[in-house]
C-alpha cells in the first residue's frame, strides 16, 4: 500500500486530514508550538493515542506519526 492509500483510509474512517491530526497533537499537548515533537514523547506515545481516540491500527498511526515528524507529506 502506498504512502498516500494510508493518508486516503485514515481520512475515510475518521474525517480527518494528517494536518487537523496535527493541530489535535499539539491540543493533546504532544508537540510543541513550532510543531514539533515535545521532548520525550516517542513513537509509542503518539502511536497509543491514535489507537486510543481514534480507532486506528498501528500502521495507520504510524503513517500519521511520519507525517508528524515531517518525514512525509
Amino acid at each position: 500500500m502506498s504512502f498516500q492509500a494510508y493518508i486516503d483510509n485514515i481520512r475515510a474512517k475518521t474525517g480527518k486530514t494528517p494536518d487537523e491530526f496535527k493541530r489535535l497533537a499539539r491540543k493533546e499537548g504532544l508537540l510543541q508550538p513550532d510543531g514539533s515533537l515535545k521532548a520525550g514523547i516517542r513513537a509509542s506515545d503518539i502511536v497509543a493515542w491514535l489507537k486510543r481516540d481514534f480507532g486506528l491500527g498501528h500502521g495507520h498511526a504510524m503513517a500519521i506519526y511520519a507525517t508528524l515528524k515531517g518525514r512525509m507529506k
